[in-house]
């Protein structure tokens, strides 16, 4: 069996923000009737968060919890759990119209932080990253330049970017060139 790896090797670029591949994740998309009693029995086990709120993301002891759509989550825990999770889940939610699936491997994970973190992103993304419009535990499912991505504001003031593996490379460029020095937002060179 070979050895997992994340998409680009745990790469970082510092610019007037740093922007760093974070490492493998373990990420499970869960789909079915978020306000049923199973999905919330199934997700508190799993995590110990709640089901989250729209555009919004809950933590637990175990993980955490995004809302992705109106019936879908993504679950986020150790990278080493996924496997027991996904399979804890669809014990729990058994009976249930209900899909969960581990797409650990198919997802890559970049954090932007600094303090022109939210400059960079909202030079690549259709949303409104002002403070008071996108605050830590907000996610938003839009896209990076050309490709779809989801943005996850954290406590700490960063940002984690994810997006699919294929296009990690792309990503993680455009991140950097956005996150150049010289290229902040009103700067006049």
């Amino acid at each position: 069996m070979s050895k997992a790896v994340s998409a680009l090797s745990g790469v970082t670029f510092e610019g007037f923000a740093k922007v760093e591949e974070t490492g493998l994740r373990g990420m499970i998309t869960v789909r079915g009737d978020l306000a049923s009693k199973e999905m919330a029995a199934a997700v508190k086990a799993a995590t110990g968060a709640v089901v989250p709120a729209q555009r919004k993301v809950t933590s637990g002891q175990k993980g955490a919890v995004a809302w992705m759509s109106p019936d879908e989550l993504l679950v986020v825990v150790d990278y080493d759990q996924a496997e027991a999770t996904v399979a804890q889940m669809n014990e729990a939610l058994k009976g249930s119209h209900a899909l969960v699936a581990n797409v650990s491997d198919a997802r890559a994970v970049f954090r932007v932080s600094g303090d022109g973190s939210r400059d960079v992103l909202a030079k690549l993304a259709p949303v409104d990253f002002a403070q008071e419009a996108f605050g830590a535990d907000d996610i938003r499912r839009s896209r990076i330049a050309q490709v779809p991505a989801a943005v996850w504001g954290s406590a700490d003031g960063s940002f984690e970017v994810i997006c699919f593996r294929s296009v990690a490379q792309y990503v993680f460029d455009v991140l950097k060139v956005s996150a150049e020095v010289g290229g902040e937002v009103n700067h006049l060179g």
